[in-house]
This record gives C-alpha cells, structure tokens and sequence, in this order.
C-alpha cells in the first residue's frame, strides 16, 4: 500500500523569523513588517545578545534580523554564538554602519547575510526570501566593497583615534564622513537630535578635533571606499 503523502500546515510553510535589535522603535517597527507580511510570523523579538542566545533557540526561527551593535556582547558574537547552536540558522546582519572590516567579521561569524537599515521595506523582505532560497543578500552598495576589498586585499588600518570610539560613535562618524546633517543622523539611527550633538562632542574631545568637518577628515584619509558624499561643513 503507498504510504499517505505528509500533511503540511500554513504554520510549516511561514518563514519564522526571529529580531535582535536594541532600539525599541525599530524593534517594533521590524516586528510589524514581519508580522503584517504573508506567509512571515515574527517569532522572537530580542534586545541584547545575552536574550538572543537564551531565547531564540526555544523558537527555532529560519531566519534572524540581527542588530550589529547591540549593549553587552555584539550583533557579530551573538550570530557567531547562535550558529554554533543551530547551524541551519540563516542570519542578516542590519546596520548603518558601512564598514568593511565589520562586513568580514560578521560573514565569518556565519552571518549570510548584510543589508543597511536605511533599507526599504522591500529590500528587507527580499533579503528574507533571499536567503530562505539559499542566498545570500547584500545591497549593492555592500556587494561592491566586498568586491573591491577582494580585488585589493590589503588591509586597511582603522583611522587615527577611533579605536576609543563606541560602536554608536563609529556609527555617527561614518554618517559624518556621508555628509549627513545631525537631523538625518538621528533619523536614521532612531535617536534624538540632542543624543546626536552629546556623542558628537564626545567623538570631537576623543579624536582631538573641533568640528564635524576634521572629524570626517580625519575618517575619510583611512576610509575613502566608504565615503558617499562629501562631508558637511
């Protein structure tokens, strides 16, 4: 007699993602966009690594939007934790920071993926579907620096002063370097226009310069691959 053919629920055929960001607005914002899209259901949402590590394995999502820089341990650390428990996890990395040592240190953490928050709903959903198929989703931004970083391997040094930065100082640093007014930073990054100016003077007062143009010189003379616009006066 032929066995009977497996009976499949819609649950089985949602792709179960899983989000990892410490932003509460985006966070929900995420969440939403997950949940509100067909055939996707938001299965764990996590604001640190520590959470991400305990929790999402009880949830057993086939893919995790995962926040680069996270309080404790990183967005890298945590994908790199993750995998080693469930190896078939397919992880994106979301950020704003466009750096291509970060890019190589996440994929080797087992991330298969990299897309800028910046990134319309669209490119996020495609990048879920991307990776369900086997892919690995990066905006054509990222795909280029990846590509010019293998065409010139030669490392490049970080520049002069950041290693003092913070993870959320690189993050206004680079956007600097972008040419990015502080309204805009703050858009971007979900924080406020004062939060901006407070860590702008902390990044003047570490990197021993006066204004937002010397910061993102002082970027810039390292980090030319990622600069976009000139930066503002």
């Amino acid at each position: 007699m032929t066995a009977p053919l497996a009976q499949h629920t819609d649950i089985d055929l949602m792709t179960r993602v899983a989000i990892v960001e410490d932003n509460a607005t985006l966070r929900k914002y995420l969440a939403g966009l997950v949940g509100n899209t067909p055939g996707h259901r938001c299965v764990c949402v996590c604001e640190s690594a520590e959470e991400a590590v305990a929790e999402i394995p009880k949830h057993r999502p086939n893919v995790v939007l995962m926040d680069i820089h996270l309080p404790g341990e990183s967005g890298i650390v945590c994908t790199a934790r993750l995998r080693a428990k469930m190896p078939a996890l397919q992880v994106i990395m979301l950020t704003v920071y466009k750096d291509i040592k970060m890019i190589f240190q996440a994929l080797k953490a087992g991330a298969c993926g990299y897309v800028l928050k910046r990134a319309d709903e669209s490119e996020i959903l495609k990048a879920i579907a991307e990776v369900r198929a086997g892919g690995a989703p990066m905006t054509s931004e990222i795909a280029r620096m990846v590509v010019r970083a293998f065409a010139d391997p030669t490392p490049v040094p970080a520049p002069e002063g950041t290693d003092q930065l913070s993870g959320r100082e690189m993050e206004i640093l680079a956007l600097i370097a972008e040419g990015c007014p502080n309204k805009e930073i703050a858009s971007r990054l979900f924080i406020s226009s004062a939060t901006v100016r407070t860590h702008l003077m902390h990044i003047y007062e570490k990197l021993h310069v006066h204004c937002r143009t010397e910061a993102a010189a002082k970027y810039l003379r390292t980090n030319p691959h990622n600069a976009i616009k000139q930066p503002a006066a």
